[in-house]
């Protein structure tokens, strides 16, 4: 597995992809920093945390569209079933390389706290509460659209399917209202992604909550374990 997590993580750093997502990432979050903290004049990052997951969500197929869709599509995906590892160590080193690469961007938040703490004393426990919730939250969509990406040899199609699937997981929650029934409405709290997070927000770190978002990895790197194993027999 290591091997793997450090062919993708260099793959990472030796193409644009990496560089291109962080200097994404800092664009957008300077400017909900400037517009949610120093233009209010407060030292609450909870709207420039709320305001971030959509910037993820069109952020992280970018980290993850080519993960296993370039494998399919540069016909080197047979090499990699049919090497000495099994598909768990496949999965998991691309699964942490992403996340690897990901998690370096909380260190932007920690920046910003500091230049906060320059002027007020910031609650850290809520900050630390905000990048846990952001680490969770980003984490679950890597395993997602990992799943998606094995399933198609177009990068392009597997991060617009990732964009769509992460839009549609975080925005479920408006279709409660279109629709009276109540064995649909508990599927939809039961699968709704952005309550759970707002609770990180506000500094609420609940077992069930960070449950939940572990969950999503288990079960989407088991999905994505049961393509691969499906192609290596055929």
């Amino acid at each position: 597995m290591s091997a793997i997590y450090k062919r993708e993580l260099n793959a990472y750093f030796t193409s644009p992809i990496a560089y291109v997502v962080y200097a994404v990432a800092s664009f957008f979050a300077g400017l909900l920093f400037v517009a949610t903290v120093l233009e209010r004049d407060t030292s609450d990052m909870t709207y420039l945390f709320r305001n971030m997951t959509t910037i993820i969500i069109m952020m992280i197929p970018i980290l993850t569209m080519k993960l296993f869709s370039e494998e399919k599509n540069k016909k080197t995906e047979q090499g990699l079933l049919t090497a000495p590892v099994n598909l768990l160590q496949i999965v998991m080193g691309k699964v942490l390389a992403a996340v690897t690469v990901y998690a370096l961007l909380m260190v932007l938040f920690i920046i910003y706290a500091l230049i906060i703490s320059f002027f007020v004393t910031p609650s850290w426990i809520l900050i630390g509460s905000n990048i846990l919730g952001l680490l969770l939250f980003g984490t679950a969509l890597i395993t997602i659209d990992t799943f998606i990406s094995s399933l198609t040899e177009s990068q392009v199609i597997a991060a617009i399917l990732s964009i769509g699937a992460g839009l549609l997981l975080t925005s479920i929650s408006m279709f409660k209202n279109m629709v009276d029934i109540d064995l649909v409405n508990n599927i939809i709290d039961s699968i709704e992604m952005m309550g759970r997070y707002e609770n990180f927000t506000m500094g609420m770190v609940k077992f069930s909550d960070v449950i939940f978002f572990l969950s999503i990895p288990v079960l989407f790197i088991f999905f994505t374990i049961k393509v691969l194993e499906r192609r290596r027999w055929n």
